[in-house]
C-alpha cells in the first residue's frame, strides 16, 4: 500500500527513506499505521462531539455490490481497511436489509486494538446497531444472540411490539429513534450520542446511506474504488431521493494498492 494524497516529499520521493504511514512505498501497512491514517478527529475537551463515518466500495462502473453482496468486489486490503474501521468505532450502523444480504455477525474483539480502544475509552468491541421499521430479522442469529456487546435495533414509535419484545427476548435494545414506522437519522444519530456512543460508523446498506445523506448528517465516507467493472444494474453506495443541492466533501487522504483506491472525504 503507498500514500497518493496528501503528497509528502515521501510520496514524491520513495528513495529519500520510509516515514511511518506517509511513504510512497508499495508495501503492507500495519494495523498501528492504518489506526493511525483513519483516526477519529478528536473530541473537544469536554468530550463532546458525534462523528458518522461511512464506509463503502464501489466498481469502477457505480456497483455497489455484485450479486446482491459487496465481497466479490472487495479484496484482502480493503478487508483489513474495513476491520481498522470497525475497531475504531464505537458503534456501527447497518440497515436490516444489509444485515439479511450480507449474514452479519457480531463485532468480534481483537487484540491488535485492545490497547487502542482501552485507551479511548472503549468497550472490547463495537455494537452493532440495526436500522429496521419493520423489525423483520432473524433474531436467533449469532448477531443478536450472543454478541460481545448487546445488539441494538433502531426503529419508529409505531414499530409493531410483538416484534419489539421479539428482539428484547433476544437480547436486542430497541432504541426509539422516529415518530412514525421509519427511523429519523438525526434523531438516530442523536440516539446513539446519548447512549455514550460518538465514534460512528455505517456500512450501509445504499439505502440508510441515502437516508443519512439527505438529512445532512454524514460528516466522512471511506470510499473503496474498486478496479472492476460489472455492467448489470446494481445499485450505487447510496440510494432513495436525491438531495436539492448536492452535498461537497473534500478529499482527506488517498491510499493505494492492487489498483484499488481507498480514499478518505469529510464533509465541507
Amino acid at each position: 500500500m503507498r500514500r497518493l494524497f496528501p503528497v509528502t516529499h515521501q510520496t514524491a520521493d520513495p528513495g529519500s527513506g520510509p516515514a511511518p504511514g506517509a511513504d510512497g512505498t508499495d508495501r503492507e501497512w500495519s494495523l498501528a499505521e492504518l489506526a493511525s491514517a483513519y483516526a477519529y478527529p478528536e473530541r473537544d475537551a469536554g468530550g463532546a462531539g458525534v462523528w458518522l463515518r461511512a464506509n463503502m466500495v464501489s466498481t469502477l462502473d457505480g456497483a455497489a455490490q455484485h450479486d446482491g453482496r459487496s465481497q466479490p468486489i472487495s479484496s484482502a486490503a480493503d478487508m483489513r481497511i474495513f476491520g481498522t474501521l470497525r475497531a475504531l468505532a464505537d458503534v456501527v450502523v447497518v440497515g436490516a436489509e444489509t444485515v439479511r444480504r450480507e449474514g452479519y455477525r457480531p463485532a468480534r474483539a481483537r487484540a491488535e486494538f485492545a490497547a487502542l480502544r482501552e485507551a479511548a475509552g472503549q468497550g472490547p468491541a463495537p455494537a452493532i446497531a440495526v436500522v429496521s421499521a419493520g423489525l423483520e430479522l432473524d433474531f436467533s442469529l449469532p448477531l443478536f444472540t450472543s454478541p460481545l456487546v448487546p445488539t441494538l435495533i433502531l426503529t419508529g414509535a409505531a414499530a409493531a411490539p410483538d416484534r419489539i419484545a421479539a428482539a428484547q427476548k433476544a437480547g436486542a435494545r430497541v432504541v426509539i429513534a422516529g415518530e412514525g414506522a421509519g427511523v429519523d437519522p438525526a434523531r438516530a444519530v442523536r440516539a446513539l450520542a446519548d447512549l455514550g456512543h460518538t465514534r460512528l460508523l455505517t456500512e450501509g446498506g445504499p439505502r440508510l446511506l441515502g437516508q443519512l445523506t439527505a438529512a445532512g448528517v454524514l460528516d466522512e465516507l471511506c470510499l473503496t474504488v474498486s478496479p472492476m467493472l460489472t455492467a448489470g444494474d446494481a445499485q450505487r453506495i447510496a440510494g432513495g431521493p436525491s438531495v436539492a443541492v448536492p452535498h461537497r466533501f473534500e478529499l482527506v487522504s488517498l491510499l493505494e494498492e492492487e489498483g484499488f483506491l481507498f480514499s478518505r472525504y469529510r464533509r465541507v
